[in-house]
């Protein structure tokens, strides 16, 4: 698949949080489903542009396929990034386009970003432990896992790191 990565428009904020919410919902990945309290901020792509890099993978038409909020250190986006990391945040990709290279376009154009920007030792994420599809691509990129920076944002609710060093 021909996948072009670029920042994400202001009229696609909309179809982004959808297709952000979508996946996370479909693929059984928030306890509470569409009543989860995360869903307000996977549909806030307007609020994650403004305060950092969200990009969008569109096929050769122009179709949204997907997308990822790209973080540098200080936004209020971080979650487990330091001073000298950039962190991946929300990837996302439709049913329909899964399994034909957005997803990992879309990582990496981030590890390019991160690689560019000065001062920046490696980029992180994390990720759910179900998400294997995800998982393989991370490893494929060069990312390790990182499991003395697990964390729970909620109470038996387990979040797994991995790490690209630069």
């Amino acid at each position: 698949m021909d996948v072009s990565i670029r920042p994400v428009r202001a009229g696609e904020h909309e179809a982004l949080g959808e297709i952000t919410t979508r996946a996370y919902l479909d693929d059984g990945l928030l306890d509470f489903g569409a009543a989860d309290q995360y869903v307000e901020q996977l549909r806030a792509v307007g609020r994650r542009a403004a305060e950092a890099l969200v990009l969008a993978a569109v096929d050769p038409g122009g179709l949204l396929l997907g997308g990822v909020t790209y973080v540098t250190p200080g936004s209020p986006w971080t979650d487990i990034a330091g001073g000298d990391e950039a962190e991946l945040r929300m990837l996302a990709v439709s049913r329909a386009a899964r399994g034909r290279g957005a997803g990992e376009a879309l990582v990496r154009a981030c590890v390019e970003r991160a690689r560019a920007t000065e001062g920046l030792s490696g980029v992180v994420l994390s990720t759910q432990p179900s998400m294997g599809s995800a998982h393989r691509i991370y490893a494929r990129l060069g990312f390790v896992r990182t499991p003395e920076r697990d964390w729970s944002p909620l109470p038996g609710f387990t979040l797994l790191t991995y790490r690209l060093t630069f």
